[in-house]
């Protein structure tokens, strides 16, 4: 508790140094079918430190037509001295959610986090802190696991939850950006009619959305004190999960316009590869095993989503 105390204090001191005017965020998340998650979500949101550096609100938006949000919602709002709206998006797409988030957004800066992650008490103090410091566009921050129960060792060794981390300040590239953890400048989505491509129905909507702004100047960087932790339910720790999750990532790529070319011809090579390295690679360990399995199953899925075959397409698997 110390440790975390003197961290906040220097985060404190930190950003009173860079930050001279007060801002305004607005925290968008998107919600599906999670009511008992989103709640402990926006039960911790209510503390994040502020030092009256900047202010906050929520905004949570439903992609299940049946409201099951909702509730969760207006009971946290009547507690809370955190100000949260609630909207609904009918129609199950995970970019149209996003835009309707970003439409309800005030202030100068947005920020997104998912519905089955909970932030550090000093998530937004650092991510602002970074954004001033550097001078950025937006800032993105590690997403840990937090495992509900005791995951196999296979899990834990092959590390499939684990995302890479950066020094803080460092360049991201559209490839490793994601919404899970991000803060941006709101100015950025003007001229943007839809900032999502409400064509990634099921993933890969932020991917593409980093890729735009980045094509068009805007710059992100990493903050790695600014920590959010993703619930990893016993249900996710499976071989089955991870192959779905990959097919689905694969069946998505080919909408991504740029290199489609490098990309289908480093498809090619690599299933052929991987096909005859599995055998092999089963005498390393099983966490090997399904690392490359995984691979194999990511580039085939994109191969055949060029020829117009989708394999998984929900994007809750």
């Amino acid at each position: 508790m110390k440790g975390t105390s003197e961290q906040a204090v220097v985060a404190r001191r930190e950003f009173s140094t860079v930050a001279p005017a007060v801002s305004h965020v607005t925290v968008c998340i998107c919600t599906f079918k999670r009511p008992e998650l989103l709640g402990r979500l926006l039960s911790t949101l209510q503390h994040q430190q502020t030092y009256g550096r900047f202010s906050y609100a929520v905004v949570v938006v439903d992609n299940d037509s049946e409201g099951s949000a909702r509730a969760s919602v207006e009971a946290f709002s009547t507690t809370s001295h955190v100000q949260t709206a609630y909207c609904l998006e009918p129609q199950k797409n995970i970019a149209m959610a996003r835009n309707r988030g970003v439409s309800q957004a005030e202030g100068d800066f947005i920020a997104f986090i998912d519905d089955d992650e909970f932030p550090e008490n000093d998530w937004l103090l650092r991510l602002l802190e970074t954004q001033s410091r550097y001078h950025a566009d937006g800032v993105l921050g590690p997403v840990k696991p937090y495992f509900a129960s005791e995951p196999p060792a296979w899990v834990r060794k092959g590390g499939f939850f684990d995302r890479p981390t950066h020094a803080t300040g460092f360049r991201m590239g559209w490839e490793e950006a994601r919404t899970g953890n991000v803060l941006f400048r709101r100015c950025i989505l003007e001229g943007e009619r839809v900032p999502f491509d409400t064509k990634f129905d099921a993933a890969g909507e932020d991917v593409d959305f980093f890729r735009r702004m980045m094509q068009k100047g805007c710059t992100f960087v990493w903050c790695n004190e600014a920590v959010a932790h993703e619930l990893v339910p016993a249900s996710r720790c499976s071989r089955e999960y991870l192959l779905k999750r990959a097919l689905l990532r694969g069946s998505n790529f080919h909408k991504h316009p740029t290199d489609r070319l490098k990309n289908t011809v480093k498809s090619v090579i690599a299933v052929p590869a991987y096909t005859l390295a599995l055998p092999v690679l089963a005498l390393c360990g099983q966490h090997v095993f399904l690392k490359y399995l995984i691979k194999l199953l990511d580039h085939g899925s994109r191969l055949l989503a060029y020829v117009g075959l989708s394999v998984i397409t929900g994007r809750r698997i």
